[in-house]
C-alpha cells in the first residue's frame, strides 16, 4: 500500500518516505507529533534526520497523503489522510485522549454559517477540548 501511494501522489519511492509512511499506517497509533515520528525512527535505526521528517510530511501534505491538524499546544499533528473520510477531534486537557468524531447535524451547521457570511466551506477543522467524564484512564500529560 505504500509504494503505491507513494507511486499515486508523484512521489519518488525512497527509504525515508516509506519508513514514515509505513509509521503513520501502523496501526498503533494515529495522531504523531513530527518528533514522535523522529523518535519512532531513532528507535528503527533509520538514518533519517530530523530536517528530512519535516520535509517528507511537507511533501505528504502537498500530496493529501497526510493532514496536518493543530490538536493541542500549538504543535502539529499529522495523521495519515488520503482515503480518511473527514472527521472531528475531541481532546482531554488532562490526559490528551483523542477521540475522532462526524456528526452530520454539525457538518450541516457549518455549511450553513458559512453560506450566511457569504462563504463557500472548502475545509475545515474542529477540535473539542473536554475533560473525560469518567476519569482519565490514560496516564496525564
Amino acid at each position: 500500500m505504500d509504494l503505491e501511494n507513494l507511486k499515486q501522489a508523484g512521489l519518488k519511492i525512497t527509504v525515508p518516505r516509506l519508513k514514515i509512511l509505513h509509521i503513520l499506517h501502523s496501526g498503533c497509533k494515529r495522531h504523531f507529533t513530527v518528533d514522535e515520528i523522529y523518535q519512532e525512527l531513532i528507535k528503527q535505526k533509520a538514518s533519517v534526520g530530523l530536517a528530512t521528517v519535516y520535509r517528507v510530511l511537507a511533501q505528504f501534505e502537498a500530496c493529501n497523503l497526510v493532514s496536518r491538524v493543530q490538536l493541542y499546544n500549538d504543535q502539529a499533528t499529522f495523521e495519515a489522510g488520503q482515503d480518511r473520510d473527514h472527521h472531528d477531534h475531541m481532546i482531554c486537557i488532562k490526559c490528551g485522549k483523542i477521540v475522532e468524531f462526524c456528526d452530520d447535524i454539525i457538518e450541516e451547521r457549518q455549511e450553513k454559517i458559512a453560506k450566511k457570511y457569504g462563504f463557500k466551506l472548502k475545509k475545515h477543522h474542529m477540535v473539542l477540548f473536554c475533560k473525560c467524564q469518567n476519569g482519565c484512564k490514560n496516564k496525564e500529560k
